[in-house]
């Protein structure tokens, strides 16, 4: 099964009729795509009765890709709340639980910042989040070139496959060493994930200057490109049972149409979606 979806649910106002309140946005968004991405986790460990609202308003079907919190990948934006990594770690196990009894979590990504390169120490600290993880299903993110360096890239995946880690393949801008390659090599036999975060090498290149956050993924895939990938997904479903396909270009609005385009252009049709909104008065509903 392909699965594609989007990074998070509430900017992308393209699928969302008009007076759409965020608290109904993931609602809505569930008639469109089968998963998401939830990208809130990253920022803070998120209490249990917005969990329990997530599970409640998608299907029975919906799976989430769940964004590991940043203070487990080292990436450090503010105070970690937490007064040791074993707290945090447990706090975010306790949060996320109920994803998984509800039978809706497709994996946790565990995205690491380009300054986590191939060393011994890093190598052991996946060691040591994979052991934290070891119930649940965990993927694992680069953004750090050397771990796909010619010298280190049959032994990465050799890792990645011995310790049971979820590979995240990427297409992202080619920036030097705080960016990877399009690696087509699964590291799971049931689940693989593809992240999209488009191809803008200026702002990708210069998150310090302006709001980056708004143009870093500002980009939208051509028919070309996405024929290309088309190619590469048909190859990667060969290797893993499923696969979770995330657009992850917000910054334009063009998440939403791409996807739609790369739903179409693979010939799925899903099942089981949310029923839509703007269905609900029609003479056909």
């Amino acid at each position: 099964m392909i699965y594609i979806g989007l990074a998070g649910w509430g900017d992308h106002d393209a699928i969302y009729p008009n007076g759409s309140s965020q608290k109904d946005k993931l609602k809505e968004y569930a008639a469109h795509f089968p998963i998401v991405e939830v990208d809130s986790t990253f920022y803070a460990v998120p209490p249990e009765n917005s969990v329990q609202k997530w599970i409640n308003d998608t299907p029975d079907t919906f799976q989430f890709v769940v964004k590991a919190y940043q203070g487990m990948t080292g990436h450090g934006r503010g105070k970690i709340p937490f007064s040791s990594r074993e707290e945090m770690f447990d706090a975010f196990k306790k949060s996320i639980h109920l994803f998984k009894e509800a039978g809706k979590l497709s994996m946790v990504l565990f995205q690491f910042p380009p300054w986590f390169d191939c060393t011994k120490s890093h190598v052991d600290y996946l060691r040591y989040c994979k052991t934290k993880m070891k119930d649940f299903p965990i993927a694992l993110e680069f953004r750090h070139q050397s771990w796909y360096y010619p010298q280190f890239i049959k032994s990465t995946l050799d890792f990645m496959k011995s310790e049971g880690w979820i590979h995240s393949i990427c297409d992202e801008p080619q920036a030097g060493v705080g960016s990877i390659p399009i690696i087509l090599e699964a590291t799971n036999t049931y689940k693989s994930l593809i992240r999209f975060h488009g191809r803008n090498i200026h702002g990708w290149r210069k998150p310090n200057q302006g709001d980056w956050r708004e143009v870093r993924y500002l980009y939208r895939y051509n028919q070309q490109e996405l024929l290309e990938w088309k190619k590469y997904i048909i190859e990667l479903n060969k290797q893993s049972k499923d696969l979770y396909v995330i657009f992850n270009n917000n910054s334009g609005g063009d998440a939403a149409d791409n996807a739609k385009q790369f739903i179409e252009m693979l010939s799925i049709e899903y099942q089981g979606l949310a029923p839509r909104q703007l269905d609900l008065f029609s003479e056909n509903s």
